[in-house]
């Protein structure tokens, strides 16, 4: 039987007796495009890709921001790694002060705005756990794309008083809207995948 490719992920995994740091995981974990892997708090949180709805906003949603970012000089990316402190995170996609050009991390400090697609097993981690977080390390704004009844909705927070405050939303059939961080635009059901 063939091993699997995820093998060294397991045995990284399995016989680590400490704190996990992002710094570890960096350095142990192989770069995999199978689950998602992160540390917070000292732990390895692994999760499976998720449904279909999400992987077209994140497709979608981080190309027509990366467009409307470099207008202003910043860089959007899916999927990509932060550390912060000892915690390494993966935001469903984030706007960057910096390029990520040649590097396997950057520095949350670097974050201007990190954005969660809401997933229905990870709804607390996406809309208390990781925002909480992201304005404790003063990303100013954090952008949530919700699919209820498959419903796409965006919420952009802007950080105010070190907690985050809705500023703009929209649902499919309206238009989201926003002047900051960079002007862009969109309705937000032109995210779903949907046959004609």
């Amino acid at each position: 039987m063939a091993v699997p490719a995820y093998a060294p992920l397991l045995e990284a995994l399995w016989t680590l007796n400490e704190p996990w740091t992002a710094e570890l995981a960096l350095d142990l974990l192989p770069e995999t495009n199978g689950p998602k892997v992160e540390v917070f708090r000292g732990s390895v949180i692994v999760t499976p890709r998720a449904g279909f709805d999400h992987q077209a906003a994140e497709r979608e949603l981080p190309y027509l921001l990366h467009r409307a970012a470099r207008i202003v000089g910043l860089w959007a990316y899916p999927e990509c790694n932060i550390v912060s402190g000892d915690n390494l995170f993966i935001p469903d996609f984030a706007v960057l002060r910096c390029s990520g050009g040649g590097k396997t991390f950057v520095s949350i400090a670097e974050a201007v705005l990190l954005g969660e697609i809401v997933s229905r097993g990870n709804r607390r981690k996406d809309i208390i756990d990781r925002p909480r977080e992201y304005a404790a390390a003063g990303v100013p704004y954090y952008l949530r794309v919700d699919f209820r009844n498959r419903v796409p909705a965006l919420v952009l927070h802007e950080l105010a008083d070190g907690e985050y405050q809705p500023l703009v939303a929209a649902a499919a059939g309206g238009t989201f809207a926003i002047k900051e961080p960079f002007e862009f635009s969109i309705n937000p059901e032109d995210l779903l995948d949907e046959e004609d």
